[in-house]
């Protein structure tokens, strides 16, 4: 089995699933019991600063405040995905996705990044997205998505509505341009 962790999952645009249409998603995990991402191109009207504030952190050293949180996924919604360069390692709970990127999901990392002390890249989901065993594969072959491997320029150098675009021309193609036939043989 291939696995796409790692991987951009792009929506392709006949995709009418409220909480997946028009999405980017960064795959962090996927293997024989299913797959696990975020959406990375839907931020929220709630900023850092907002987040920070109802958790009682006092974010005054904070470089990032004003920077969107997004929706991460139907899933979990209550619950923080904060993706970001660097090491799974000084951190509670954190799963490295790849060489440069890491998916953290505790309290410490938030208190790092109100204290300004955590990650120079960063993003910050609330809610994330989770396929079965094999449904997502499923969904490939009906032509639902396409993936390609993640580059961690699109997820945290570009805005929110540049991200989708940009994954997709890292395949060369033009989302607008696609048919929502797919071509089986």
């Amino acid at each position: 089995m291939q696995s796409f962790r790692n991987h951009f999952l792009l929506a392709m645009p006949h995709l009418e699933d409220p909480h997946f249409a028009g999405s980017l998603s960064f795959l962090c995990d996927h293997d024989d019991n299913g797959t696990m991402g975020v959406i990375v191109n839907h931020p929220l009207e709630l900023t850092l600063d907002n987040l920070l504030e109802q958790l009682d952190l006092d974010a005054s050293e904070c470089q990032s405040r004003n920077m969107p949180v997004h929706y991460g996924g139907p899933t979990h919604k209550d619950r923080g995905f904060i993706l970001h360069l660097g090491s799974s390692q000084p951190w509670d709970s954190s799963l490295q996705v790849s060489d440069d990127v890491a998916l953290t999901t505790s309290m410490d990392m938030l208190q790092a990044i109100a204290a300004g002390k955590g990650p120079e890249k960063f993003l910050v989901c609330l809610g994330c997205c989770g396929w079965e065993a094999g449904q997502l594969e499923k969904e490939l072959l009906d032509n639902t998505w396409l993936t390609v491997e993640a580059q961690p320029g699109v997820l945290f150098d570009l805005p929110p509505e540049q991200r989708l675009s940009a994954a997709a021309g890292i395949l060369g193609v033009d989302l607008n341009l696609m048919t929502s036939q797919a071509g089986h043989s």
